[in-house]
């Protein structure tokens, strides 16, 4: 097919872009965004593995002291989308070192906090910076790639979201490791500021500007009634720990309730030809969309949650240091970065249907796991269950790296940055959700029976189940797919007519 017949049909704009002429430094400028992005979603789990050496060098409580995660995670999930649609109206270039420069200050006033109420402040700032920038990196992908190059891009992002996730805990327990004693848990977050500094001043000379779009207003109404739906959904499960979901499940349905009128209100702007925060026809007009958040989110409910209850059932209940415990999950992510690579450059070949061999993959490997840790000889069980998690990493690696490149591949330039804020606060809610949810079903089946291998399984086992819902919508996506397709196969760059793109600069 013809880049021609390709925009009559409403085809790729990531192909087809009229005006587009590949940025030189792009390559270069792309790894500036995913060592920044490394280290934001890192954040997310490093700190997991210091929190009993935090808690007791400044003499916190268990409440204050989760905070020191949850508040991260929280913070982090409100900006998403706000920061997106910023980056979108203003120069996603700007916004991106503005956040960085943030993230590396606030990161120093972790290391440097003399007490647990400057830690958690200085941690919801940290968050709230992580949360401006994240968007910003699939949003420049969209903007310096096209093509099959898009592909190969969203192959790395997808690598270092899969690898940054996983590794958070052997890095922390390295860190602990090398930086021994009561203070040695300041580096977690010390180690940040010489790499965001480095970050900060190749993006200056590497990343490329924004080019006005017309489109600078900004939502409010839509920016306050999204950021009190997602913390209302979010609050209770971030206080898990303390009881938050049993006090405070009332916000719940208060939450749905405020997300159902900001879709409402998005709508409402959509007929008065206004800019909404969010626009809902990314969900009903562009072919993938949908269908690639819903898939995202079920999978990370059980990704997420995962590497919490390996490292209590290692550390807890087989007495494994930190580090050790991290090293036992290593295999997982070497799969998934080795696979993440490769799924880049397949995507635009087999679709869909690497997602589906994914999930199989990370279903089976899991499970297997399950299985030897729960039937095995305790002695070797971890030995014998690291070619199994690397073959479920392996899975792991054609999930999120091909699933974000159809999720976003076809989402107009102009609102690529609102578009990857979207998709990662619905990554963001799953993951509070595993993480809220594996670990409290691990410590609950470990009180009634005292038994961490049965209570390992149960945990593992109800991550599956989120894994397998995701499956299944990813199925009846490619079933769909091959049904409107018919006989013959399309041209990766033809897809279903979207009006949105009309509008595309």
């Amino acid at each position: 097919m013809t880049a021609a017949a390709s925009a009559a049909h409403g085809g790729n704009p990531g192909s087809q872009e009229a005006g587009y002429e590949p940025d030189p430094h792009r390559w270069r400028a792309l790894w500036v965004t995913l060592v920044a992005g490394f280290m934001s979603l890192l954040d997310v789990t490093i700190v997991a593995v210091a929190l009993p050496t935090i808690q007791r060098d400044l003499h916190a409580s268990p409440a204050q002291v989760q905070w020191v995660v949850s508040g991260y995670a929280l913070t982090f999930a409100l900006a998403l989308v706000t920061a997106g649609r910023l980056g979108d109206a203003l120069d996603r270039r700007r916004i991106f070192l503005l956040a960085l420069s943030g993230f590396v200050v606030f990161s120093a006033a972790c290391g440097a906090a003399p007490d647990i109420t400057l830690l958690v402040v200085a941690r919801l700032a940290q968050g709230l910076a992580a949360g401006f920038m994240a968007p910003q990196n699939s949003a420049l992908i969209q903007q310096m790639f096209r093509g099959a190059e898009r592909g190969r891009a969203f192959g790395f992002f997808g690598s270092t979201v899969g690898i940054s996730s996983a590794a958070g805990p052997i890095t922390g327990g390295a860190i602990l490791a090398l930086a021994s004693g009561p203070q040695g848990w300041r580096w977690i977050f010390y180690v940040n500021v010489p790499i965001g500094i480095l970050a900060v001043l190749l993006g200056r000379r590497l990343l490329p500007s924004t080019r006005p779009s017309g489109r600078g207003q900004v939502d409010l109404p839509g920016v306050l009634l999204l950021g009190l739906g997602v913390l209302a959904l979010m609050f209770p499960l971030v206080q898990a720990d303390s009881g938050g979901i049993g006090r405070l499940w009332w916000l719940f349905p208060a939450g749905a309730a405020i997300l159902l009128v900001f879709a409402w209100w998005q709508h409402r702007l959509v007929d008065r030809g206004a800019q909404p925060l969010l626009d809902p026809r990314l969900f009903t007009g562009v072919r993938g969309y949908a269908v690639g958040a819903g898939v995202g989110t079920l999978y990370f409910i059980g990704f997420s949650g995962v590497w919490l209850v390996f490292a209590l059932f290692f550390q807890h209940g087989l007495g494994f240091t930190p580090l050790r415990s991290g090293l036992a999950v290593t295999p997982f992510a070497l799969g998934s970065a080795s696979a993440a690579v490769v799924a880049g450059r397949l995507v635009d070949r087999f679709g869909r249907l690497l997602t589906v061999c994914g999930l199989t993959g990370v279903i089976l490997g899991l499970g297997g796991t399950a299985l030897l840790l729960r039937f095995a000889p305790i002695g070797i069980a971890p030995w014998l269950a690291a070619p199994v998690l690397f073959l479920g990493g392996i899975g792991g690696g054609f999930v999120v790296s091909p699933n974000i490149t159809m999720t976003l591949r076809d989402v107009p330039v102009y609102m690529a940055g609102a578009a990857g804020g979207a998709l990662q606060t619905g990554q963001r809610l799953g993951a509070a959700v595993g993480t809220a949810a594996l670990p409290g079903l691990f410590y609950l089946v470990l009180g009634r029976s005292h038994d961490y291998r049965g209570a390992l399984v149960t945990a593992l086992g109800a991550a599956l189940v989120g894994m397998a819902a995701s499956l299944a919508l990813a199925t009846f996506d490619r079933q769909r797919d091959r049904r409107l397709r018919g006989p013959h196969r399309r041209c990766p760059d033809e897809v279903a007519h979207n009006p949105m793109h009309a509008r595309q600069t």
